[in-house]
């Protein structure tokens, strides 16, 4: 097994790279099979937390309104990640979010990867259920508040440390960490162009956004005036 790795888990408002926020970020530093450094924090994704997803993370609109902004987020894992793998419970998940802003601003984030979830899915083909959740119950491995990032991270590393042990004779590549492979293409932000055609039609239909204008990139105001287009109808002179 490799012993030194950066554990991720990010936390999100919805499965989307392209389209949803990180609201948490959970990163833990192994070397030579030890915790040496945590980072850990919370982010403000500019948006209203669906209802699901803060019953799901127990993260509030309040609780995210004071976290840090994305860009030094992701900048600040980038530089605490340097050269290690990654390691995480679907990895490539958490791996494209980061990739994605990485690429917005304009970071390197170029990464292999460990991903526990498809050495349980080869070592452990019974198992009914395998989620990070439900693995971490078969093992016993302390999880007490999931789906928060650090925990998660910790419990993803705790996995593949038990893992490797219960399955010494298994693939060294099974274990080994693999290219991780996401293509993002940078987003601009939106367009004045934009921003002016969304103000108009806010006041026209006299909606309330659940988005921070200033967070938009160009694709997402885009898809959003088509939206409001599509739900309300055009501005009507």
């Amino acid at each position: 097994m490799t012993d030194s790795y950066i554990a991720l888990d990010l936390e999100t408002t919805g499965l989307s790279p392209a389209e949803d926020r990180i609201l948490e970020i959970g990163a833990v530093k192994v070397e030579n099979g030890r915790i040496r450094e945590r980072y850990g924090t919370l982010l403000n994704p500019g948006i209203r937390i669906s209802a699901r997803i803060q019953e799901l993370t127990g993260i509030t609109d309040e609780m995210a309104a004071g976290g840090r902004d994305t860009r030094t987020a992701v900048a600040e894992l980038v530089e605490f990640c340097g050269d290690l793998p990654l390691l995480g419970h679907n990895i490539l998940f958490d791996y494209s979010f980061v990739k994605k802003n990485a690429v917005n601003f304009g970071l390197e984030f170029e990464k292999t990867g460990i991903d526990t979830l498809k050495i349980a899915r080869r070592l452990l083909p019974d198992a009914e259920h395998k989620s990070l959740t439900a693995l971490c119950c078969r093992y016993g491995i302390a999880h007490e508040r999931a789906h928060r990032a650090v925990d998660d991270a910790c419990a993803a590393m705790e996995l593949y440390q038990r893992l490797a042990r219960e399955f010494p004779d298994s693939p060294a590549e099974l274990f080994a960490p693999s290219p991780l492979v996401y293509r993002a293409k940078k987003q601009g932000p939106m367009t004045p162009a934009q921003k002016g055609y969304l103000n108009d039609l806010i006041k026209y239909h006299k909606i309330t956004l659940d988005v921070s204008m200033d967070t938009l990139t160009k694709n997402e105001a885009s898809r959003l005036i088509d939206k409001i287009i599509s739900t309300h109808g055009r501005i009507i002179r």
